[in-house]
Formats: structure tokens, C-alpha cells, sequence
């Protein structure tokens, strides 16, 4: 199964634990954006009730961002795992998580009634002892007309896929397994695209180069035939040793271009291939920064015929034109850190 990333979000009683502890109990990791609250109300000396836990995550999302839960909790995830994410309730926060394309929100629903047995069962302490009390909090967890507040209701319109809790858990965890299945096959591998950028980006941490580290991969047929990455000439002391007089004085973006000794990665990737006699008439090159003037006009004649890049290099505009003045197919593709593509 591949790595994916399930995220949570329902009314409370719903059963968004029950689903999360039995992913948990197939391999998957938890985590729960409560958890991020508790934690902090833990660091201001608060009691952690039901209500404090809503005001201090309103607090939070007022004050850092309304997607600053879900943040915290992407710095925390690792390549190549899978996780369940909890407690989603509010469209900034799922949004975040939607970045990357290994994500689905879940919408775990079940009836009022039963979701208030449920929370009655469990006794936890500051929750709703009467179903008035529980529908009255419920309002005010749906929807709000302070932006940073809880948006349950927005939230859940946003889900990917719902599962309906409404019998025994058997039945729960068996519609769960058909749905994680489901969405292994939807969420799938990367496509060539994401495939050949993924490379280029890790092709880019190899760069030597202080100031920027990029990296390009020349593909003909769907077969990387080269590769390259900015820095000093072969032989040359590398740029974070010192070899770049323009580098190691950290001038400003854009000044003392003249005295830049590093090749860029397209460059190398062109002049890679030439070295070692490979033809790349007709290739497509993936870079991680769209090309400067120099590399487009490599590009043109060394008879790249598609230009596939990830972010704009800040000065690319005339090479832009070049590049479409002379027929390269020129792309933009923005890939999410982490994220599969079908």
C-alpha cells in the first residue's frame, strides 16, 4: 500500500477516534490537531476542558493563521509513511493538508442521537450531560462569523470521501478497509511528470552552490539520459568551499553576475551529455527553476524541445519569450513536497 495521508474531520461522537485507532492499529501513525491545542494549554498552565480546547484553538488560528494547526503538523511528517491526521475543523487547516496530493479528508457522520449516546458513554469530563447542552455546543462548533473560529460545517463539505457510522463497529471497519483500498488505487503512483521533477529535486541537494541550490534532468522516450545540478566547473574548488567570488560575497539577487563562476544546472545537464557523446535532440528537460537567457539559448540549440520547471527564476521573462519564439514547449509544473500524482 503507498504512503498516504488520511485526515479526519466530523462532529463530535461521530466516531473520527474509533477510525483513527483502527488505522493506527494497520500501520498508520497518528496524529491530532487537539493534540497541538492541548499542547498548548499545557504551556500556559490552562485546565484542558472541551470549551477550553475550542477557545484555545481559536486563539491560535486568530493569531498565527487559521491553517496554523495543520503546519505544525506537516513539519512533523516523514517521507514514505502513513499517517491519519484528526480533528480537522476548519478549511485552512484542510486546505494546508491538501497541498499535497497524498491527502484525503474523510467525513466521518453518524445521527445527533447517536452521536449523544455515544459522548454520554465515554464520560469524559466537560462534556454535554443533557442532548440540549449537546446540540447548543454543536452550533457553535458548525459555523461562525469570526473567520478564526471552528468551521465544522465548511470543513466537511470539503471532505473527499464520507463514512456513514451509524452500526456496529465491525461493520465501521470494514467500510473503512474498502475505503482505504479505494484510495490507494486513487491516490496511486506519481505520474512522469512529478516523476522526472522529483528526481531533479533531489538531484538539487548534491548543488555545491551557497546561493541557490537547482538542478535540471534531461529525459528523451521516458529514459533519463542526464542530469545536472549548479555549481563550479568540473575540477574547480567547489562554490561552498570558497570557489565562487560572487557567492561567498553574498551579493545582493540579481548584481555581480559577471563574476559568478558556477554552471547552472541546465548547463550542465546540456554540456553532461555532450561529454560523454549522448544526443539530446528532441528531449525534454525538468528543471527546478525556470531557465535564465544563457541555458534558453543552450536549450534552443541543443534541440530540447520542452521545457518543464517547477519555480520562476526571478529574471526568466525574455527567456520565456525566446523559448516560445523558437517553438520549446515551455510548462510550469507545481508539485506539492511529498504529493503523488495520478
Amino acid at each position: 500500500m503507498p504512503p498516504m495521508i488520511i485526515g479526519l474531520t466530523g462532529k463530535n461522537g461521530s466516531g473520527k477516534g474509533e477510525v483513527a485507532s483502527f488505522l493506527t492499529e494497520h500501520g498508520f501513525h497518528y496524529f491530532s490537531l487537539s493534540d497541538e491545542i492541548r499542547e498548548s494549554l499545557t504551556e500556559r498552565g490552562e485546565p484542558i476542558t472541551r470549551e477550553s480546547l475550542i477557545a484555545e484553538g481559536n486563539r491560535l488560528r486568530l493569531e498565527y493563521g487559521a491553517g496554523v494547526l495543520a503546519n505544525r503538523i506537516l513539519a512533523k511528517l516523514e517521507p514514505n509513511k502513513r499517517y491519519v491526521i484528526d480533528s480537522i475543523r476548519h478549511p485552512e487547516e484542510a486546505a494546508a493538508l491538501m497541498k499535497r496530493r497524498d491527502f484525503a479528508l474523510l467525513r466521518v457522520t453518524a445521527p445527533q442521537e447517536v452521536r449523544f449516546q455515544r459522548v454520554r458513554a465515554r464520560r469524559r469530563e466537560g462534556d454535554p450531560s443533557s442532548l440540549r447542552d449537546f446540540i447548543a455546543v454543536e452550533d457553535r462548533e458548525a459555523r461562525s462569523e469570526i473567520e478564526a473560529d471552528q468551521q465544522l460545517i465548511a470543513t466537511e463539505e470539503l471532505a473527499k470521501k464520507e463514512i456513514k457510522n451509524d452500526g456496529p463497529i465491525a461493520e465501521l471497519h470494514q467500510k473503512v478497509k474498502n475505503l482505504i483500498m479505494e484510495l490507494a488505487s486513487e491516490l496511486g503512483r506519481p505520474g512522469w511528470d512529478e516523476y522526472f521533477m522529483a528526481i531533479a529535486e533531489v538531484a538539487a541537494r548534491r548543488s555545491n552552490c551557497v546561493k541557490r541550490k537547482v538542478a535540471a534532468v534531461v529525459v528523451k522516450d521516458r529514459r533519463i539520459i542526464s542530469t545536472g545540478y549548479n555549481g563550479t566547473p568540473r575540477g574547480t574548488k567547489n562554490c561552498n568551499e570558497g570557489g565562487c567570488p560572487r557567492c561567498s560575497s553574498f551579493a545582493p539577487s540579481g548584481t555581480q553576475l559577471a563574476e559568478c563562476l558556477c554552471s547552472h544546472a541546465e548547463e550542465n545537464a546540456i554540456t553532461q551529455a555532450s561529454y560523454h557523446g549522448v544526443s539530446i535532440k528532441d528531449s525534454t528537460i525538468y528543471t527546478t527553476f525556470s531557465p535564465c537567457l544563457m541555458c534558453t539559448k543552450m536549450i534552443i540549440n541543443a534541440g530540447i524541445k520542452e521545457v518543464v520547471f517547477n519555480q520562476d527564476y526571478p529574471l526568466a521573462d525574455i527567456a520565456k519569450r525566446l523559448l516560445v519564439e523558437a517553438g520549446v514547449v515551455l510548462r510550469q509544473l507545481m508539485v506539492p513536497q511529498g504529493s503523488p500524482q495520478k
